[in-house]
């Protein structure tokens, strides 16, 4: 019983498919193979409009990436408090920003509060050179405890942007969880309301390794692939990229595989739901489920085989004296009697 993470999880049979049928022959280095160039125009139709792609190894260089795009001198990155940038990426937009600053903003179930927002991006003003300067703002989606942001609330965050003159990034590392969860589209996710530039993850939803930077001006990243070199995150044989997402995109396999995540997830939690030994933090979203159990309880639950995480709690008196959060994230790979089976533990 495994929902330790969507990142423990192998290849869906039509990634590693794609790969095997690339293994062979010979195609243009460094992104400018036919099949580089097919996808990255598979992505314009995806998001209805013209857009740059660059394809890197990690969502941690597709976040670092896209801030050192819009970098400044003094630069402070606005995110939430407990986003991936600021916690758990080893100070890498720092580094490849050359300094850079990310500053945590509060808000409510993982999501950006827009009047902290404001009152965060206020404490710079642009006269007072000792404390920096704005560049950026960050949300991730589905945030990090399986929560996303309502159109309306990316809406209302892209016009904080605005008002104070920065680019909007999404941190999209499970866009399509988020995406099957809102049932929009990826254009109404995006730019349709105000978003700038999307860290587009799927290897958690059943790739490989493939991440992309998905620049909604193109004109805005002309310098993204200099960066991107100088990063050592351009692709020599590219096209093991490209083949990866050409399989994803096809006949919608990304949606479907982020729709069966988020099932499992909704099933997991109506387990937890009906249980006496463990209740939902919150109710999810996305595919990864918060519960709190007695620390007892997670230690039994680890001694039978079912392995998830710890999680650090959001806030004080989430959890009481003697108990633990735990994080469980499903994936396309995980089977409804694997969930099942866990739910007759906990019954």
């Amino acid at each position: 019983m495994n929902f330790a993470s969507d990142n423990w999880a192998g290849a869906h049979p039509a990634i590693a498919q794609a790969l095997t049928e690339q293994s062979g022959g010979f195609a243009t280095a460094y992104g400018l193979s036919d099949l580089d160039r097919a996808v990255e125009g598979r992505f314009c139709e995806i998001f209805e409009r013209e857009v740059a792609v660059f394809f890197v190894a990690t969502g941690t260089a597709a976040n670092s990436l896209s801030m050192a795009l819009v970098n400044r001198p003094g630069g402070v990155i606005f995110c939430h408090a407990h986003a991936h940038m600021l916690e758990d990426e080893g100070g890498a937009p720092e580094y490849l920003t050359g300094g850079a600053r990310t500053h945590g903003v509060e808000g409510a179930l993982g999501r950006v509060g827009t009047g902290a927002l404001g009152k965060a991006i206020q404490q710079f003003p642009a006269e007072f050179v000792h404390m920096g300067q704005p560049m950026a703002v960050s949300i991730t989606q589905a945030t990090e405890i399986g929560t996303v942001y309502s159109l309306d609330e990316i809406a209302a965050i892209s016009q904080t942007c605005r008002a104070h003159g920065l680019p909007l990034h999404m941190d999209g590392a499970r866009f399509a969880n988020a995406l099957a969860a809102l049932d929009t589209t990826p254009a109404e996710m995006t730019w349709k309301r105000g978003v700038d530039i999307v860290s587009f993850g799927a290897t958690k939803n059943g790739c490989w390794c493939a991440e992309a930077i998905v620049v909604m001006d193109p004109t805005q990243a002309r310098d993204m692939p200099f960066l991107r070199k100088r990063a050592a995150h351009l692709f020599s044989k590219s096209r093991f990229i490209a083949a990866q997402f050409d399989a994803y995109f096809r006949d919608d396999l990304w949606l479907k595989n982020a729709r069966h995540a988020n099932a499992m997830a909704v099933r997991l939690a109506g387990h937890i739901g009906k249980s006496s030994r463990l209740r939902l933090a919150w109710q999810p979203a996305a595919n990864e489920v918060f519960a709190i159990m007695a620390s007892s309880t997670a230690e039994e639950f680890k001694a039978a085989g079912v392995i998830f995480h710890p999680w650090q709690a959001p806030h004080e008196g989430l959890i009481g004296e003697g108990e633990m959060l735990g994080r469980f994230v499903t994936s396309f790979a995980t089977a409804e009697e694997e969930v099942d089976r866990f739910g007759g533990m906990i019954a």
